[in-house]
């Protein structure tokens, strides 16, 4: 089977009219959307998350990880439940753990949240919450300002931290108690975006999407990155959803937003937890999709009828500009081989993964 790829404008095209027609009449057809996808993942369980031994390694009681995707940590000194981290690999466009997503470390699990780094070979971590909110504690310090710190048998060194305009950039170098080799992770810190909600500055957000999108496209695939907000399913799940099908446009794939979520929450609770971050997925790829610039920065916090003006703004007024990130027009794929990884990144292979299958799991029910 050949995928067929489209030029980037049109795909824009194609996608602000979509946006247009799911925007019509107060978000009305975007609404329907979100709302579909409200039973996805329910009827997974959660047996280990629960278990009375983890209950305090849980930052919120509500908020678990599947158990047939959970991220396993090794066993230590034959104790039972030293596995077990808030945790889910998620897919992202290439494989079936391209992401892990977790909870923000608590101070009880700063150890587990680094050994899990190590385990799986982690090489880049974004964090997109701040690490308090409105006075409440949002995610505990795991990494130091300055100078080394020790978790368990991990040793955490900050070699070096850059600012951008909104976010963060440290190198840390890791080492591991009685192992001759250390690691370089790179972490990105975005602490503009609040809790349960959306960024003030649309393009801001953007613009740090697409520079974790290029490093990663960079970076040799050694292991998962790592995405975490405070609970690991909001703000989370909404930053994979975008940078994934930012991967999709840029290989010349439509992307399917709908599709996207729906899997994503297949493999973690609540990911894009509500309606407005479900919008801006929408209003981020529109405006990166036209080239990352706009008549105004919107001010997207709060009513969704901002969002929708953004959208239509958009749609009118971006036809005829110039896209800075402007990708050489792809042709049909029958001009060309396909490759493994156009295969998995084809909008109809979205849901076709490889979950185990139970009596517990019936793919039919979250259509």
């Amino acid at each position: 089977m050949r995928v067929q790829t489209f030029s980037r404008a049109q795909i824009l095209q194609d996608f602000r009219a979509r946006c247009l027609a799911l925007a019509a009449n107060d978000n009305r057809g975007l609404k329907q959307e979100f709302e579909e996808l409200d039973e996805v993942g329910k009827d997974l369980p959660t047996k280990v998350g629960e278990s009375v031994a983890n209950r305090e390694k849980n930052r919120y009681p509500y908020i678990l990880p599947y158990d047939h995707c959970r991220v396993r940590l090794s066993v230590q000194n034959s104790q039972p439940h030293t596995d077990y981290i808030n945790a889910n690999f998620v897919p992202g466009g290439g494989s079936e753990r391209d992401f892990i997503c977790t909870q923000g470390p608590l101070h009880n699990t700063v150890a587990d949240f680094w050994r899990m780094v190590w385990e799986q070979n982690v090489r880049i971590i974004v964090m997109v919450t701040a690490l308090r909110h409105k006075g409440q504690v949002m995610c505990d310090k795991y990494w130091p300002q300055r100078g080394t710190v020790h978790h368990g048998l991990i040793q955490v060194t900050t070699v070096t931290r850059k600012q951008g305009p909104d976010y963060f950039i440290t190198t840390i170098n890791l080492r591991q108690r009685d192992c001759p080799t250390d690691r370089l992770i790179t972490h990105y810190y975005y602490p503009a975006w609040p809790d349960r909600g959306v960024p003030k500055d649309l393009s801001s957000l953007v613009a740090f999407t697409e520079h974790v999108r290029q490093e990663l496209e960079a970076a040799p695939s050694l292991g998962p990155a790592v995405v975490h907000c405070s609970a690991g399913v909001g703000r989370s799940g909404t930053f994979v959803t975008t940078l994934w099908l930012m991967q999709l446009c840029a290989r010349g794939i439509p992307a399917d937003i709908r599709a996207a979520v729906q899997d994503l929450r297949l493999h973690r609770m609540w990911m894009v937890q509500n309606l407005e971050q479900y919008l801006l997925v929408h209003q981020c790829l529109l405006h990166w999709l036209s080239g990352g610039t706009s008549a105004r920065r919107p001010q997207t916090q709060g009513a969704s009828s901002n969002i929708n003006n953004h959208i239509q703004d958009q749609a009118h007024g971006s036809s005829g500009r110039r896209r800075r990130h402007q990708h050489p027009r792809q042709t049909a794929a029958g001009d060309r081989q396909q490759n493994p990884m156009q295969q998995v990144l084809h909008p109809g292979q979205l849901l076709r993964r490889l979950l185990p299958s139970s009596s517990w799991f019936n793919p039919g029910s979250h259509s």
